[in-house]
């Protein structure tokens, strides 16, 4: 009898056969050292059976499929960012090997009570240029319907108007700065959802028409309308009031008043082309009786750089002053012509040098000063004594052979032009006259020995010298 003719033992024998087949493959699925064992996972994904190539594909397959960021916007809205467009892929780190390693070593084990299951953190990466274009056309960044967010604010300055507070606009424009950050950050993590408003965002109010130091800021600028700064030279003035000060003025984000450093500093300049004597012409009546007109550094002068700072400064304080400038140079008076009363006057011409004190001449003497002929001229003009020494040794220019051209010996030296000075010459036994043409100075002018003693003690630092032709 033909055994497959009985239906009950051969449906009994096929069964048999299917599980000596199914547990052949199993068994050879299971010795397969090339392959992962039966259950294991990677992120959930399942990669049983898989060599180490093939669990690469499958993984970098599942998130590359399909990978969207979806972002919530702040009244509810989504926009997507999908991985086509920025061309997002998935790279699987080095370690999958390292599983299977593990597997093989530990005996190939799997089943209920086995965890085969497996934690990677993928490498993402992405064409910045991209997303950054992407997320640039996104409609909460630059689509119609946006608000721009602004603090509250003091306004300009209006001729004629008081400084007020504008109110805060609570908008809803993104920080395009930290909004890429974010979205950067969240495609680089493999995230799927971002809410732009819990991430920071947006741009935020900081200053509220309530806040405090707003308040003071405006409160100031507004009694700078009635202040004025009052420059005093002598018995001259110059006001600068309250409406042009306004108009220099604006708010600071320190909580100060700023002040427009370029306008303070034309004022001060303006000042300065007025009031500075130093370096202009000026008429000297000479003691012969005769005007002079004559220039140089001896002067007023004012610190530009100084001056415009201080002048900021006193407009930061808001109330009305009266000031002097800060001078870089200051001459003996205001009120007067700028060397006073107490001069020391070298009447070229005439060879002879006086000395004026509180306007009354209290000392004079011959002079010889420099050589016409050589063309040592003592040069013309208005200076002051920088300092005064006994007991020096005047030197000309140093030769090729080391030795000086001159070397004189004085006793009083008093120089107010470089190396220009008046001294005793105790080497002439005449001054004055017509000397000076063919035997005159360097440049100095020098004095009988007893009369630049009785000058020497006359004068002091800073005394103005007057030389005239």
């Amino acid at each position: 009898m033909n055994r497959w003719k009985n239906p009950v033992r051969a449906l009994v024998f096929s069964a048999a056969l299917a599980v000596m087949a199914a547990a052949s493959a199993v068994t050879a699925f299971a010795e397969d050292e090339t392959r992962f064992v039966k259950g294991t996972e990677v992120n959930g994904i399942g990669i049983s059976g898989m060599t180490v190539e093939e669990a690469v594909a499958q993984i970098e397959s599942f998130y590359n499929a399909g990978y969207t960021l979806t972002l919530t916007e702040r009244d509810g809205k989504t926009e997507k960012i999908k991985g086509s467009q920025i061309g997002f892929k998935v790279a699987v780190p080095e370690g999958l090997q390292a599983i299977l390693d593990e597997q093989n070593a530990s005996g190939r084990s799997y089943g209920p009570s086995v965890d085969n299951s497996h934690t990677m953190t993928m490498e993402n990466t992405y064409d910045e240029s991209l997303l950054d274009g992407v997320i640039e056309g996104l409609s909460c960044v630059s689509g119609d319907g946006i608000v721009m967010t602004a603090n509250a604010y003091i306004t300009p300055y209006a001729e004629g108007e008081p400084f007020t507070i504008v109110k805060e606009v609570y908008g809803n424009n993104l920080d395009l700065e930290k909004t890429r950050e974010a979205i950067r950050q969240a495609v680089g993590a493999g995230a799927e959802e971002l809410n732009l408003d819990s991430a920071g965002c947006y741009a935020a109010v900081t200053v509220t028409e309530d806040n405090e130091q707003l308040k003071a800021q405006c409160a100031v600028m507004n009694q700078c309308r009635e202040m004025s700064v009052t420059y005093v030279f002598g018995n001259d003035s110059q006001v600068l009031d309250g409406e042009t000060i306004c108009s220099w003025i604006a708010e600071a984000d320190d909580g100060t008043i700023a002040v427009d450093a370029e306008k303070a500093a034309a004022y001060v300049a303006q000042l300065a082309a007025v009031y500075d004597t130093a370096d202009t012409p000026r008429i000297f009546r000479t003691a012969s009786g005769v005007d002079a007109e004559l220039t140089g550094p001896y002067g007023w002068k004012i610190d530009q750089a100084a001056e415009t700072a201080a002048l900021i400064s006193a407009i930061q304080t808001g109330q009305s002053q009266s000031r002097e400038p800060i001078y870089a140079q200051a001459a003996a008076s205001r009120t007067e012509a700028d060397w006073g009363g107490t001069y020391v006057e070298v009447d070229m011409g005439g060879q002879h040098v006086y000395m004026v004190k509180d306007h009354t001449l209290v000392w004079d003497a011959p002079c010889v000063t420099g050589n016409l002929a050589k063309d040592y001229t003592t040069p013309e003009g208005i200076y002051s004594i920088a300092y005064k020494q006994k007991d020096r040794i005047l030197r000309g220019a140093k030769k090729a052979d080391g030795t000086y051209e001159y070397e004189s010996h004085v006793d009083y030296w008093m120089p107010f032009n470089g190396g220009i000075g008046l001294h005793d010459a105790d080497w002439r036994g005449s001054f004055g006259g017509s000397i000076y043409r063919t035997n005159g100075s360097h440049g100095c002018i020098n004095l009988p020995p007893d009369k630049a003693a009785l000058l020497y003690d006359l004068i002091d630092k800073g005394t103005p010298v007057i030389c005239h032709n």
